[in-house]
């Protein structure tokens, strides 16, 4: 009876066993993290870059005297309209009496110099001499008349004042004119890897918050011939029309480069996972039963999809829902 006994408890133990082992095996297929996919693949995507900058003035020109003078009056506001030569400044003229004076002496004294020497009472030494004084003494003359009444050289709008009537003015210009018409200019940095794609005279689109539905148009002007070392970047300057001047300088611009198409992956958005504490976005792929994910580098968003510059291949299949319970080598259910 004993080994009976014996018997049947082993048979006993080893059908428990078996059991426990079908339930692990149900377990651990009742707990893979069930995801969906979709397949990357390749297209044609256009090239867009959108560059963001302020708006500058066309010409911008500070008016200020050549040396400091107390000013007397100033004839104009902010945002004035003011036309060339049109009188904006004058400044306190109590020095022009005085070279004016000086300005008469020494012209009458050339002038009877040079009778002297044609009735050869004088000598061409003294005539000379007094002619350097006379040009001399006509150029202070003039330069304080310019410095005395300062006009705008160009037909522009003023945009800053910087003094009161009854200041000296120093450093500062007195009034800061801007020209916007007929257009005004952006400064946008442009990356090395775009340089090569654009050209002086390319045609860019441009928009401003103020006009949320309109577009202007605007061409590339010029193109800075050195790199910034620190960001790597050319400078380029872009000139929008603005006949209406209905664009203001220091306003938010979103300038749009149309740089041709290109063939690249694109995936589902959904399928783009930031890592948690870094800015490092990842994707999912799936092979063979487990997924792993794989850093990208991303371009355009299009809607519900993102192109991809760098990091899947086309034809990969990636899980676009499901990833918070995923880890690099897990195994998945792949729900249909």
């Amino acid at each position: 009876m004993k080994p009976s006994y014996y018997i049947a408890a082993l048979a006993a133990l080893s059908l428990a066993s078996c059991s426990k082992d079908k339930e692990a095996a149900v377990s651990e297929t009742e707990e893979l993290p069930i995801v969906t996919v979709d397949v990357a693949h390749r297209t044609e995507v256009p090239q867009t870059k959108v560059y963001t900058a302020n708006v500058e003035a066309e010409n911008l020109n500070n008016i200020a005297p050549a040396q400091p003078n107390r000013i007397k009056r100033i004839n104009v506001e902010v945002g004035d309209r003011v036309r060339a030569g049109q009188e904006l400044v004058i400044l306190d003229s109590s020095n022009i009496d005085q070279l004016r004076i000086n300005l008469e002496q020494i012209e009458r004294e050339y002038k009877r110099a040079s009778q002297l020497l044609e009735i050869g009472a004088g000598t061409q030494q003294a005539v000379d001499q007094l002619k350097a004084q006379l040009d001399a003494a006509r150029s202070q003359h003039a330069n304080m008349l310019e410095n005395t009444v300062l006009r705008s050289p160009i037909n522009g709008v003023v945009t800053a004042r910087n003094y009161d009537p009854g200041d000296m003015c120093g450093s500062q210009p007195v009034l800061t004119v801007g020209q916007l018409a007929p257009v005004v200019k952006v400064i946008i940095n442009i990356s090395e890897n775009d340089l090569g794609t654009i050209s002086t005279g390319m045609p860019v689109e441009v928009s401003f918050d103020a006009y949320p539905e309109q577009t202007f148009s605007g061409k590339i002007q010029r193109i800075y011939p050195t790199v910034d070392a620190a960001t790597r970047t050319f400078e380029v300057e872009v000139r929008i029309a603005n006949a209406k001047e209905q664009i203001k300088p220091g306003m938010f611009a979103r300038v749009t480069l149309d740089l041709g198409a290109q063939q690249n992956v694109v995936v589902p958005d959904r399928a783009v996972v930031k890592q948690t504490g870094s800015g490092n976005k990842y994707v999912y792929v799936l092979s063979d039963g487990h997924v792993n994910y794989k850093k990208v580098e991303l371009g355009q968003r299009f809607d519900t999809t993102y192109e991809l510059l760098d990091g899947i291949e086309d034809g990969d299949t990636v899980v676009i829902t499901g990833q918070s319970r995923l880890a690099d080598g897990v195994a998945v259910e792949v729900q249909k």
